[in-house]
C-alpha cells in the first residue's frame, strides 16, 4: 500500500529502524522488528544501510521482509548524492522486484566541500527521476527549524514546494523538540501551497551523547524545558531515558491533539522505548482516528 493513501483514513503512526552494520549479527534486527510489529504501526521505514554502499542491499531485504514476514507496510530510504542514474535505476529495479512501493528519497550527507560525485545534486532531482520512470509512492524530508544549509525559512519552503511539485506524495519532518516550530512550519507550508501530508518526526532523546550529536548535525534548538530535564538527569542514565520518553510522549500527545497528520517515531532500534511511547499515546490515536472516520 502506498503510504500517502493512509492519511485519508487516520492519524498515521509509523516507525523508523536502521539496518545492522556489515559485520553485525542480523538476527538482532529481526528480533527487534518482531517486537515492533506488535505495535501494528502503519508502516516501518528502513534507513539506507549503516555505512552505505553495498550495505544498502540490507535495506531492500529488510524492507521486503517487514512486509512479507510481519505484515507491515515498509518504506525504503534512498540517498542519492553518490549515485549515477544507472546506479539509481539498478537500486530502484531491485526495490520494485522486492515488492517495495514506498521510497523516502533523500539527498544524503555531503562530505566536506567536495563536489557531488553522482548525477543527483538534490533530493528533488531523484524525486523527479523516480516519478518519470517508476510508480513508487515518494516520501521526502522537511525541516521545521529550516534545513541547516538553507539561507532562511522562505527559501527552504520554496525548495520544499519544488520537491512536492517534482512528485513527493508525503513528507516526514526532521526531529524537533519544540512543537511550536512544527505548528508554525505546518501553517506556512499550507500557505505556500504544500498540500502533501506532513508527518511529525519524533526522536526520544535518551542519552547526552545523542543530544550533542543531534544539535551538531541537525541544528535542533533545545527548549528551556528540555535543558532543565537534561541538567537534572544527565548523570543518571535510567532517569534520563525515562525523562526522554516522557518528553516524547508529551510532544506526541500535543501534536495529535492539534491535528497533526501523523507521527513518525525514530526508534533507534530500541523496541522497549517504542513500546513505552506507543502504549502511552495509543488511546489518543484511537480517539483521533474515530474523529477522522
Amino acid at each position: 500500500m502506498k503510504t500517502a493513501e493512509l492519511f485519508d483514513q487516520k492519524t498515521v503512526f509509523s516507525l523508523e529502524v536502521f539496518p545492522p552494520k556489515p559485520d553485525a549479527d542480523e538476527s538482532v534486527i529481526y528480533e527487534t522488528l518482531g517486537q515492533l510489529s506488535d505495535i501494528q504501526p502503519d508502516f516501518i521505514s528502513v534507513t539506507y544501510g549503516a555505512g552505505g554502499g553495498k550495505n544498502g542491499c540490507k535495506t531492500i531485504q529488510i524492507a521486503s521482509d517487514i512486509q512479507k514476514k510481519y505484515g507491515v507496510e515498509s518504506v525504503a530510504h534512498l540517498p542519492c548524492i553518490n549515485l549515477t542514474k544507472a546506479q539509481a535505476r539498478e537500486i530502484l529495479d531491485k526495490m520494485q522486484e522486492a515488492g517495495i512501493e514506498n521510497i523516502l528519497a533523500l539527498r544524503g550527507d555531503r562530505t566536506g566541500d567536495t563536489e557531488v560525485p553522482g548525477d543527483f545534486r538534490h533530493a528533488s532531482d531523484l524525486i523527479a527521476f523516480i516519478k518519470a520512470h517508476y510508480d513508487f509512492n515518494i516520501i521526502a524530508a522537511c525541516y521545521p527549524e529550516v534545513h541547516p544549509e538553507s539561507t532562511g525559512a522562505v527559501e527552504d519552503l520554496k525548495w520544499l514546494k519544488y520537491k512536492v511539485d517534482c512528485g513527493a506524495d508525503h513528507l516526514i519532518t526532521q526531529l524537533f523538540l519544540d512543537n511550536g516550530y512544527f505548528f508554525d512550519f505546518q501553517e506556512k507550508a499550507r500557505i505556500a501551497g504544500i498540500s502533501a501530508p506532513i508527518e511529525a518526526g519524533i526522536m526520544p532523546v535518551t542519552n547526552k551523547r545523542q543530544i550533542e550529536r543531534m544539535v551538531k548535525l541537525c541544528g535542533v534548538e533545545l527548549p528551556k524545558k528540555f535543558v532543565r530535564v537534561l541538567e537534572k538527569y544527565e548523570h543518571n542514565e535510567t532517569a534520563l531515558r525515562d525523562a526522554g520518553i516522557a518528553y516524547a510522549i508529551d510532544q506526541i500527545t500535543d501534536l495529535i491533539a492539534e491535528g497533526a497528520d501523523g507521527i513518525h517515531l525514530y526508534t533507534m532500534n530500541n523496541s522497549y522505548i517504542a513500546h513505552r511511547i506507543f502504549d502511552a499515546v495509543q488511546s489518543q490515536i484511537s480517539v483521533a482516528n474515530r474523529v477522522c472516520s
